[in-house]
């Protein structure tokens, strides 16, 4: 059998509808998103030199911003349960970069991201304004990231981490790396801090590739993007907070990182009641 990773989806055949789709929802998609960068920008001018890296307003636009962008998409967001309070983290699956419109219109977040995608045209200008933290696969840079990582949660901010390192074809969670686990166990941190698992599910329509909102391995960006706003109707797509957990109620970054692995891939499979955001 084909192993997922090279299993990719085949090209689209997008026809007359599909385009008329494709420029009616582009062009308020592109103004919605980039109308929104400028004004974040705008604000956080005048927001960094009063609060430093403290971020009270401009995380209140990025998530206006990718509800409207969803909306605009017409991919319905269903959340589970409640997004945590207070000083932690946020660990999630990874899917799409679709999770970054999804996991911020339901939480107020700074994604970890490798360090690749703040080069990304688009994305990557994306990323940088709204606080990404880009990390590099480089051994002799951990003690240095590890620092940036604890420097922004003491300053409140909640980071979100993709344990698995990759994304996937959104049919399933891969297993995880503990190495950003670590971040948390270091300083005193983990009596302070709480980790909140989170599991994202993809549905399609029914007529649709069950894998169509997966983006992975040699994709591109631009038709995986066109090929979504072509569709006639969308699915959902399915957040659930799960219970967030003391750092300090576990003996290292290894059994965090397995619970939260175990709680995210059972979420992915099951729900409970629900709250429609759009």
């Amino acid at each position: 059998m084909t192993e997922w990773r090279e299993d990719t989806l085949p090209p689209a055949a997008i026809g007359p509808l599909g385009w008329l789709l494709v420029v009616v929802r582009i062009i308020p998609f592109a103004l919605v998103t980039y109308g929104g960068l400028v004004a974040l920008l705008l604000v956080r001018a005048f927001e960094a030199p009063f609060y430093g890296k403290a971020r009270p307003v401009t995380p209140f636009i990025t998530q206006g911003v990718c509800k409207a962008a969803l909306w605009i998409i017409g991919l319905r967001v269903v959340r589970h349960g409640v997004p945590m309070q207070g000083r932690g983290a946020v660990v999630a699956n990874h899917s799409s970069w679709l999770d970054i419109f999804t996991l911020n219109a339901c939480d107020r977040v700074y994604f970890v991201s490798k360090a690749e995608v703040a080069k990304w045209p688009g994305i990557g200008w994306l990323a940088r304004a709204t606080g990404t933290v880009f990390i590099a696969r480089d051994p002799a840079e951990a003690k240095a990231q590890q620092g940036v990582f604890e420097g922004r949660l003491r300053a409140g901010h909640r980071l979100l981490f993709f344990p698995e390192g990759t994304s996937t074809d959104s049919l399933r969670v891969l297993p995880f790396k503990s190495t950003l686990f670590a971040a948390f166990f270091t300083h005193g941190m983990e009596h302070v801090m709480h980790i909140q698992p989170v599991s994202v599910r993809y549905i399609t329509p029914k007529w649709a590739d069950a894998r169509v909102y997966g983006w992975w391995g040699a994709m591109d960006f631009a038709p995986h993007l066109l090929r979504i706003l072509a569709q006639p109707r969308q699915g959902r797509v399915e957040i659930t907070f799960h219970s967030a957990v003391a750092v300090d109620d576990f003996k290292g970054r290894k059994d965090l990182a397995a619970h939260c692995e175990a709680v995210i891939r059972a979420g992915h499979q099951a729900h409970g009641p629900d709250a429609l955001l759009n």
